[in-house]
C-alpha cells in the first residue's frame, strides 16, 4: 500500500503504516512463529473451517477473557489460510484498540482495506478488539446486508456483542464462540501427558463410561495443581509449566494476572464498553465478591461492603464484571423457575487464579487447606460452566436450610449433582436429601474429593455415586470437546441441507 493512497483521509498515511506494521505477512508471505504459536487449541480448526466454508454465510466473533488466547487463535487461523494457498496480500489484520485506529469509522478501515487489495473475490478480515470500533454491531450489519466482499473473523474480551442493542443485528449475521481458561484434559495434551477420556452422548454417560472403564488418574495430581494455582492461560502454563517451584509460578501468575486481567478489565475494558466513570468502585466490589467466592451472595452486605453500592448500581456492576469474563453466577436450584430466580445466588471466578490476583492472595492458597477448598470448588465449577457454554445446560447449587449441594448440572436428559469435598469422607447428606426432593436425580448424584476410589450410584446403598476429583475434571473436559465438535457438525449438516 503505497503511502501517497488517498484511503483513509485525513490522515491516511499514518493509518497506512500502522496497517503495515500490523501485516507483515503482505511482505514476507508466513507469519512470525511468536505470533502463532505452533500448538494449536480445537476452536482453530472450528474457525478455519467456518472461514474456509463461509456456509453458512455467517461473521465469526471470539469471546473470552484476556490472556486465554484469543489473539493468537486468530493468528493460528490466518497461518493455515496461507497454508491453504490463499495470497497473504487477501489477510488483513486490524488491531482496533490501537490509539491511531480508535476514531476511524470502521466502514472506512474496511473500505480502505478492500481499495487497497481490489479483490477479485473476497478478503479475509481480522478484527482484534472489536468492541473499541463505535458503532461496531452497526457496521457488521451493513457489511453483511450489503454483501461487502469480505469473510470477517473478530475478538472481543467482554460480552458487550451480547448486550440487548446488538442482539437484533446478530441474529443470522455473527456466531460467537467461546475461548475459555484451558480445562484440565486440554492442558494434559499440551504438558504431553494425553488421558484416553471415552466420550459419550451426555456427561453422566462419559462419566460412567469412565468409572466402569477404570480410567488411570494417580498421575494426573501435579498437573491439576499447577492448572489450579497458576491458571488456565496459555502463557502462564508455558512459562510456569516447567519450574518446580510451586511458589514462584503462583506469584508470577498473581503478578500477570493482576496487571493483565484483573486491572485492565476494570479500568479499560469495561469502562470503554459500559461508560462507567466509578471503575474504583468496580475493583472494590470484584474484591469483596473473591472473598465470598463459592459461597451464597448477601446483596445487602456486598453492596455495604464494596461501598454502600446501592443495590441497582451492585446489580449492574456485577453484570459488567460478568460480561468481562471475570465472575459468574449459579443460582438455587428448584423446580420453579420463579424461585429459582428469587433465591440466593453463588458467585465464582471464571478461573480461580484470577480471584487470586484480585485479592493479591500471596502464598495463601498453597498454606491455607480452606482456600485449598474454595479453589477445588472453583475449578469444578469453572470447568461445568464451559461445559454449560457448549451444551446449554444451565448451572445450579442447592441449598435448603442446612442441606446443600454444591453444583448442580440441569441436563435435559442426564441432569447430575455434585457435593465437592477435599476428603472421600465428605458428608454426603445434602446429596441424599437432595435426590429424595427431586427424584428425577436419583442415581445421578456423586461426591467428588481428592483419593476417592471411583465408583457408581448403582454400587452405593445411598445412591451416591463417589468420584477422584481429576476424573471428574477429565470427563468435563471431554465432554466440552465432544460438544463443541458436536455444535459444528449440527451447522455443516445445516448448510448442506439449505443447498
Amino acid at each position: 500500500m503505497s503511502t501517497n493512497d488517498s484511503i483513509f483521509p485525513p490522515s491516511g498515511a499514518d493509518i497506512q503504516q500502522v496497517l503495515r506494521e500490523q501485516n507483515p505477512w503482505h511482505v514476507s508471505g508466513r507469519i512470525p512463529e511468536p505470533l502463532a504459536r505452533p500448538v494449536e487449541r480445537p476452536l482453530v480448526e472450528l474457525l478455519w473451517n467456518r472461514l474456509r466454508t463461509d456456509s453458512p454465510r455467517r461473521f465469526q466473533l471470539v469471546l473470552g477473557p484476556r490472556r486465554v488466547g484469543k489473539t493468537t487463535c486468530m493468528y493460528q487461523t490466518l497461518r493455515r489460510l496461507i497454508h491453504q494457498g490463499i495470497p497473504p496480500t487477501l489477510l488483513w489484520w486490524v488491531r482496533l484498540d490501537h490509539p491511531l485506529l480508535m476514531d476511524v469509522p470502521l466502514g472506512t478501515l474496511v473500505k480502505g482495506i478492500l481499495g487497497a487489495s481490489k479483490p477479485s473475490g473476497h478478503v479475509y478480515v481480522f478484527l482484534d478488539e472489536l468492541t473499541y470500533a463505535r458503532n461496531w454491531d452497526l457496521w457488521l450489519k451493513t457489511f453483511y446486508d450489503e454483501d461487502w466482499p469480505i469473510r470477517l473473523l473478530a475478538s472481543s474480551s467482554s460480552t458487550a456483542v451480547l448486550r440487548d442493542r446488538r442482539l437484533e443485528s446478530g441474529v443470522g449475521r455473527w456466531e460467537e464462540q467461546y475461548l475459555s481458561p484451558y480445562l484440565l484434559g486440554e492442558y494434559l495434551g499440551l504438558a504431553g501427558q494425553d488421558v484416553d477420556v471415552p466420550g459419550k452422548a451426555t456427561l453422566g454417560e462419559t462419566i460412567a463410561a469412565c468409572v466402569e472403564g477404570r480410567v488411570e488418574v494417580a498421575h494426573i495430581e501435579p498437573f491439576r495443581r499447577r492448572l489450579l494455582l497458576t491458571g488456565g492461560f496459555p502463557e502462564l502454563l508455558r512459562e510456569c509449566g516447567e519450574t518446580t517451584d510451586e511458589e514462584f509460578a503462583l506469584l508470577e501468575s498473581q503478578r500477570i494476572l493482576r496487571s493483565d486481567s484483573v486491572d485492565r478489565a476494570v479500568y479499560k475494558d469495561i469502562p470503554q464498553a459500559f461508560g462507567i466513570d466509578r471503575p474504583a468502585a468496580l475493583e472494590r466490589l470484584l474484591y469483596v465478591l473473591a472473598g465470598q467466592v463459592t459461597g451464597i451472595l448477601s446483596p445487602s452486605s456486598v453492596a455495604a461492603s464494596a461501598g454502600n453500592l446501592s443495590l441497582p448500581t451492585l446489580d449492574r456492576y456485577l453484570s459488567y464484571l460478568i460480561q468481562a469474563f471475570l465472575v459468574f453466577t449459579v443460582g438455587n436450584y428448584s423446580g420453579s423457575e420463579e424461585t429459582r430466580q428469587r433465591r440466593g445466588r453463588k458467585v465464582y471466578f471464571v478461573d480461580g487464579a484470577v480471584r487470586n490476583a484480585a485479592l493479591q492472595r500471596g502464598l495463601a492458597p498453597v498454606a491455607d487447606p480452606m482456600e485449598m477448598g474454595i479453589l477445588v470448588e472453583n475449578l469444578v465449577a469453572a470447568h461445568l460452566h464451559v461445559l454449560g457454554q457448549h451444551s446449554g445446560a444451565r448451572l445450579y447449587h442447592w441449598r435448603e436450610k442446612d442441606r446443600e449441594v454444591d453444583l448442580v448440572y440441569d441436563h435435559p436428559a442426564s441432569p447430575l449433582a455434585f457435593e465437592i469435598g477435599l476428603s472421600p469422607r465428605h458428608s454426603r447428606k445434602g446429596l441424599v436429601e437432595f435426590q429424595q426432593r427431586f427424584p428425577r436425580f436419583r442415581g445421578r448424584c456423586y461426591l467428588v474429593a481428592p483419593g476417592a476410589v471411583a465408583s457408581g450410584p448403582a454400587h452405593a446403598s445411598d445412591e451416591i455415586g463417589s468420584l477422584p476429583l481429576d476424573l471428574l475434571l477429565l470427563a468435563v473436559s471431554k465432554q466440552s470437546q465432544l460438544e463443541m465438535a458436536k455444535g459444528e457438525a449440527a451447522l455443516t449438516l445445516s448448510a448442506e441441507t439449505q443447498e
